[in-house]
């Protein structure tokens, strides 16, 4: 995976259902489609030094987010969408509602 800018990626976690958690890093929470807290999380770090993610840090944000790094590309360029993303985290509770 190429290096991403910041705010590219900042952008495409909060269309994704990332709510911003400020501490000494901009950290990231997942919220279900329903708006429940997960356990799910990924950071980035603020400051002019850090305008670019590097290919070996969007890989650790990739498993912060259970996620290959082919589906955290997905996830950042729109082609895999909350619906698709929430099937990844909890395939058996959208099977289960699939099947009612």
């Amino acid at each position: 995976m190429k290096p991403r800018s910041r705010s590219e990626v900042e952008s495409a976690l909060q269309r994704k259902g990332f709510v911003v958690s400020q501490s000494d890093h901009r950290k990231f929470v997942y919220r279900t489609i329903e708006g429940k807290k997960t356990g799910v999380w990924t950071k980035t770090s603020h400051g002019s030094s850090h305008r670019e993610i590097s290919s070996v840090n969007l890989g650790k944000m990739a498993r912060q987010c259970r996620l290959s790094a082919g589906e955290f590309k997905k996830l950042i360029d729109c082609p895999l969408e909350r619906e698709g993303y929430e099937a990844i985290l909890y395939p058996q509770i959208t099977q289960i509602g699939a099947d009612l």
